[in-house]
C-alpha cells in the first residue's frame, strides 16, 4: 500500500478523554509507578533525532507518562496489527499507513475518536489523509503526514532545451515540454507503463475514480468515461519515453534509470531524488520539483496521498494518555517541526508554508491539497495483492482495446473487493 512511499505516524495528544475515563490508570507501570504508553511507530517514520525530542518534551510536560516507542516493519505489518489488536495485550498507539485503517476498523478493535475530531481541529486535516482514517461515518484514524508524487526533472536538460518549468500548469503544456525534450537520444519522461498511482491521479482529474460503492457494494469503474480518459492521457505521455509497458517504477528502479542521464523526468515522491543523486553525484544540484500538473491553468493535478493515521487499539488500558500523545504529536508545533525534519506534508492544509523552504516538500504540499486516497473499503487489499490495474494498463499501452480492457479490469477489481470483505 504505500507505504512504502511513505511511512506514516499519527499520534495525538491531548488531555482528558472523557469517552475513555475509565482507562488510563490501570495497565502496565514504569519506574515511581509511572504510567507505560506503548507506542508502534513505523521504521524511518521519524528520525531518531526526533522521535527523542518529541519523546523529552511530551514526558516534561506529563511526569506520569513513560512513552516506549517500538520500532516497526513495513513487512508484515497488515498480520502483526491484525493479531495486536484480537490480542488483550496490544500497544497503545499504532502507526498505520492511511488506506489501511479501514481494514482494521472492520475488525472492531479500534478506538472510535469520532467526538475529538473538534478538538483535533480535524477540519483542515489533508483529504487524502482523513478520508481512508473514517470507516461507516466514524471516525478511528487520525491523520499524522503525507507525501506524494511530484515530477522530479532535470534543471539542466530543461534550460538546455529553453524550457522553464514554472511555466509547466497544465496538461496541456506539460505535454508540450515533454515533447520538446524527448528527441536526441534523450527521454522525455520515463514512465513505465504500470504506474498505477499516477493513473489514479489522472482519473481523479477526469471526475472519476477507481472503484464506486452502491447499495453497499463495491465495484470497479475504469470502464467510465473519465477513467478512461484518464488513460488515454496517460498513453500519451508515457509515449514521450522509453518506459517498459509491462512494468512498474521498481523494476527496474526509475530513479537508477534517471541517473544514467538521458531522463528529463520522473514521476517520485522528492526522495527519489536523493536516490538519483545517491547512484550519480555528478547530478548533485541538477534535480528540481514541480507539483504534477492538473487538467486547468491554476489547478494543481490530483494526487493519491500517501501517509499514515494513527489509531489506537480499543483494547488499550491507557486511552487518555494514548490521545494525549496522538494529539501532541499531530498538532501545529510538532507538525511543523516534523515537516522540517524529514520533508513531509504536515497534516494540515493550514500548515503548507511551513514546507515553503524545501523545494521538494512544497512541490508536495500543492499536490497535497488534492490529494486523494484509493477506495475506503477493507477489500481494496485485496486488489493490491494482484493488482489487475497494472495488467489492464499494460494491455492498453500494448495495442488492446481500452473500453474491452477496462470493462474487464472493472469486473476484476469487483470480484476482488467482494473476496476480500
Amino acid at each position: 500500500m504505500k507505504h512504502r512511499l511513505l511511512v506514516g505516524l499519527s499520534l495525538l495528544a491531548a488531555v482528558g478523554m472523557s469517552a475513555c475515563s475509565s482507562s488510563g490508570s490501570d495497565g502496565a507501570s514504569g519506574e515511581g509507578g509511572r504510567t507505560v504508553l506503548d507506542v508502534w511507530l513505523m521504521r524511518d517514520s521519524v528520525s531518531a533525532a526526533f522521535q527523542k525530542e518529541f519523546e523529552k518534551g511530551f514526558e516534561k510536560d506529563r511526569p506520569d507518562i513513560d512513552v516506549r516507542v517500538q520500532i516497526q516493519e513495513w513487512d508484515g505489518i497488515g498480520e502483526k496489527v491484525t493479531a495486536a489488536l484480537a490480542s488483550n495485550d496490544a500497544p497503545d498507539v499504532i502507526e498505520t499507513g492511511n488506506t489501511q485503517v479501514a481494514q482494521f476498523a472492520q475488525s472492531g478493535g479500534l478506538l472510535d475518536l469520532s467526538d475529538k475530531v473538534s478538538d483535533l481541529r480535524g477540519a483542515s486535516w489533508l483529504k487524502g489523509l482523513a478520508e481512508p482514517g473514517a470507516w461507516q461515518g466514524k471516525r478511528y484514524g487520525i491523520p499524522y503526514y503525507a507525501a506524494n508524487r511530484v515530477v522530479v526533472y532535470r534543471k539542466d536538460l530543461f534550460a538546455k532545451a529553453g524550457i522553464d518549468a514554472s511555466d509547466i500548469t497544465t496538461r496541456k503544456r506539460w505535454i508540450e515540454a515533454t515533447r520538446k525534450l524527448d528527441k536526441g537520444g534523450r527521454q522525455g519522461i520515463y514512465l513505465p507503463g504500470q504506474n498505477w498511482y499516477t493513473l489514479a491521479g489522472f482519473v481523479w482529474d477526469e471526475g472519476g475514480d477507481l472503484a464506486a460503492e452502491s447499495g453497499g457494494t463495491w465495484h470497479g469503474t475504469l470502464d467510465t468515461p473519465g477513467a478512461l480518459r484518464a488513460m488515454a492521457f496517460y498513453k500519451k505521455l508515457q509515449a514521450l519515453g522509453d518506459g517498459p509497458k509491462d512494468s512498474d517504477e521498481a523494476n527496474p528502479p526509475q530513479a537508477e534509470v534517471m541517473a544514467k542521464e538521458q531522463v528529463a523526468q520522473i514521476i517520485s515522491t522528492p526522495g527519489g531524488a536523493n536516490v538519483v543523486v545517491q547512484n550519480n553525484p555528478a547530478l548533485e544540484g541538477k534535480l528540481g520539483f514541480f507539483p504534477v500538473p492538473g487538467k486547468s491553468e491554476g489547478t494543481p493535478g490530483a494526487v493519491f496521498t500517501g501517509g499514515s493515521d494513527l489509531v489506537i487499539p480499543l483494547v488499550s488500558r491507557h486511552h487518555d494518555a494514548a490521545y494525549a500523545f496522538v494529539k501532541e504529536l499531530t498538532g501545529d508545533a510538532w507538525q511543523r517541526k516534523l515537516a522540517l525534519a524529514m520533508s513531509y506534508v504536515p497534516n494540515r492544509t493550514t500548515l503548507a508554508p511551513a514546507v515553503a523552504g524545501d523545494p521538494g516538500a512544497s512541490a508536495m504540499a500543492v499536490g497535497a491539497a488534492r490529494g486523494h486516497a484509493t477506495p475506503n473499503t477493507p477489500g481494496w487489499a485485496a486488489v493490491e495483492a494482484k493488482n489487475p490495474i497494472k495488467d489492464y494498463m499494460t494491455a492498453v499501452l500494448t495495442g488492446k482495446d481500452p473500453a474491452d480492457e477496462a470493462a474487464k479490469a472493472s469486473a476484476a477489481l469487483t470480484r476482488a473487493m467482494k473476496s476480500g470483505t
